[in-house]
């Protein structure tokens, strides 16, 4: 049995409760503060380390990923998106790759058919939809949180802001209509998408067999900072100008812990200062590795090109036609082939050659 989710839950809410108390206690500028600027600073030289060591890495074969007919003879049609053997191809792969996922649009699930004799292979599209709506919301929602941080605010972040609030709805109190804040869509998916991905972990055998605590923690994390965003949106409301103030006092180095912050906001934060400086040396760091693997972004010209290593440095080499002419006389008289007969020699020196050897 595999209880290793066990673990990232219990951090997870001794995460909650540190946050929790502390504020309460007045260590709020530790939480508002100094946690803050230590997350952003750790996620900002982790990230750039791994990218540079990523970078740094040599590449000795061209192994990029063939999904495709790569281009060979003239009269046969290449596949230029999964066998791009041009920039603008290996461009587009990435696109596709980073914006809809496209491989794992295309992985497939393995399993026997009732009979028990025969292997049938299925798309996993509802791991494909969740994987999607999971990063696609979690970018929404980033993008958002730009009006906190940002004055006056983008007419792009606004123009998100409206798109993804278009939900509005009206309640009549007394007679009169009043209008409810708008909901965004983009954090409620998010909630959904992260809980469908740890219920995947969580009750799919194989899946849950592979698992580890530290695919559990990311999952848990993510799930309690939209699950806080979404109560201090809609239920336990909070002063949006005491929170734009820190925010703004954080972003122009001018710190400050103005009052109506409730604890709430600070659990919500203090959680995502621990998922940024967690991201650098978790699996989450796939959002900078993807640009950096060789299966991805390299060209699959291998049949039009020599792939050379340029990391390689010269060394004596030993040909083997060197190898040939030093041992010609040997490999014939143990009847192995060579590529160039001996000439013959001259009747004179044969007999000299015989003459000597008797």
């Amino acid at each position: 049995m595999n209880v290793k989710y066990m673990y990232s839950l219990l951090a997870v809410i001794a995460l909650f409760l540190i946050a929790w108390i502390g504020s309460a206690i007045g260590l709020k500028p530790l939480f508002g503060i100094v946690f803050p600027y230590v997350a952003v600073m750790v996620f900002i030289a982790g990230f750039a380390y791994r990218v540079m060591s990523w970078a740094r890495s040599a590449v000795p074969f061209a192994i990029p990923t063939t999904c495709g007919q790569q281009k060979s003879l003239p009269w046969i049609k290449p596949n230029s998106v999964d066998n791009p053997t041009s920039t603008g191809g290996v461009v587009l792969r990435m696109i596709l790759e980073v914006v809809f996922l496209r491989s794992l649009f295309r992985n497939t699930r393995m399993k026997l058919k009732e009979s028990g004799n025969k292997l049938a292979y299925n798309l996993e599209i509802f791991l494909w939809v969740g994987a999607l709506a999971f990063h696609w919301a979690f970018f929404t929602v980033l993008f958002r949180h730009l009006r906190l941080f940002t004055n006056p605010v983008p007419g792009c972040v606004e123009l998100v802001e409206k798109i993804d609030s278009f939900f509005r709805f009206e309640v009549l109190y007394d007679a009169v209509k009043v209008a409810l804040p708008g909901v965004y869509l983009s954090g409620i998916i998010l909630l959904l998408a992260v809980t469908y991905l740890l219920l995947r972990r969580l009750f799919i055998p194989t899946v849950k067999y592979i698992s580890q605590a530290a695919d559990y923690f990311p999952l848990f994390l993510i799930f309690g900072i939209a699950f806080t965003g979404i109560l201090m949106r809609y239920f336990l409301k909070v002063d949006m100008t005491s929170t734009k103030e820190l925010t703004m006092g954080l972003v122009t180095f001018h710190p400050t812990i103005p009052k109506g912050v409730g604890s709430l906001f600070f659990i919500h934060l203090f959680l995502v200062c621990v998922l940024l400086a967690y991201f650098p040396f978790s699996k989450l760091m796939h959002l900078g590795g993807v640009f950096l693997s060789p299966t991805r972004n390299m060209r699959t010209d291998t049949r039009a090109r020599r792939h050379v290593n340029p990391w390689n440095y010269p060394v004596p080499i030993h040909t083997y036609e060197e190898y040939e002419d030093e041992f010609r006389d040997k490999m014939i008289e143990a009847g192995l082939p060579v590529e160039k007969m001996p000439e013959p020699q001259p009747a004179e020196e044969t007999d000299k050659k015989e003459s000597h050897d008797g």
